[in-house]
């Protein structure tokens, strides 16, 4: 599927996309899922998700804000997705930072994402390489990290995406760069937490390789667009929400930014 069929395959479906993310990200997450034509669920008590799971179309899990109960839920979750052959993407925030944030990371991954998003830091630590990353933040560039990201796609079989200023997808065997977006989008808390829920909605309705190329897309070309008329981080977020509801699949047809490697 290319690019702009894949977001009129959501726009027209609307998936239920399952997102255990974290407090900070809860409300532009759940915002971006919407604007761009999905439907989100802020699904995280232990108790329920199992059940929820199989109704959605896709899960995230975000570990931002990690506590015993949200990890057995999350842990819950991700097999059930597992179990009902549903996609879902894992973002393992700053997983690095604390043994704990570590244990839980390595336990999710061995569940099964389909889909791993991170910045370069997070996932050159998920193949053991030293990082210059510092909490959440990476202080590493996307060019660093390509080739752990190919070894991390190869070694969990399944899709890794890195972020950055030009962002990198691969398989394991093929690969694309995504160019676009804005320096203003770092300065937004929770920005990346909410691509991940939207690349979530992508792999409800396309594997998961398109997905994530179709959803870096989609969030560079609105992240351009905001741009230019935003004046600084506050109308930006606004701006990026109006951008993002008003992108049609005709605008990403000639896949503008999207470099197959």
């Amino acid at each position: 599927m290319t690019t702009d069929q894949i977001l009129a395959t959501l726009q027209t479906q609307k998936p239920l996309v399952h997102c255990i993310t974290n407090y900070v990200a809860m409300n532009i997450a759940a915002n971006v899922v919407l604007a761009a034509g999905a439907s989100p669920a802020m699904v995280h008590a232990e108790d329920e998700v199992a059940d929820f799971v199989p109704i959605a179309g896709a899960l995230t899990i975000n570990i931002g804000t990690l506590s015993p109960a949200w990890v057995s839920a999350m842990q819950k979750a991700a097999d059930a997705a597992r179990a009902a052959g549903k996609p879902w993407v894992l973002d393992p925030v700053a997983h690095f930072a604390t043994p704990y944030r570590g244990e839980v990371v390595q336990d999710l991954i061995g569940r099964g994402p389909a889909i791993i998003r991170g910045n370069a830091s997070e996932i050159m630590a998920l193949r053991g390489a030293a990082t210059a990353g510092k909490g959440v933040d990476s202080g590493d560039s996307v060019a660093d990290a390509e080739a752990a990201a190919i070894a991390l796609a190869k070694a969990q079989g399944c899709v890794v995406a890195v972020t950055g200023e030009v962002d990198f997808v691969t398989d394991g065997t093929r690969s694309a760069r995504i160019s676009g977006g804005t320096e203003i989008m770092p300065m937004i808390t929770a920005m990346g937490c909410s691509l991940t829920a939207l690349m979530g909605g992508l792999a409800a309705v396309a594997p998961a390789f398109e997905a994530a190329v179709a959803a870096l897309a989609l969030f560079a070309e609105a992240g351009n667009r905001a741009a230019r008329t935003a004046g600084g981080p506050g109308s930006f977020q606004v701006a990026f929400l109006d951008a993002l509801s008003q992108i049609k699949p005709e605008d990403l047809a000639d896949d503008a930014g999207v470099q197959w490697l």
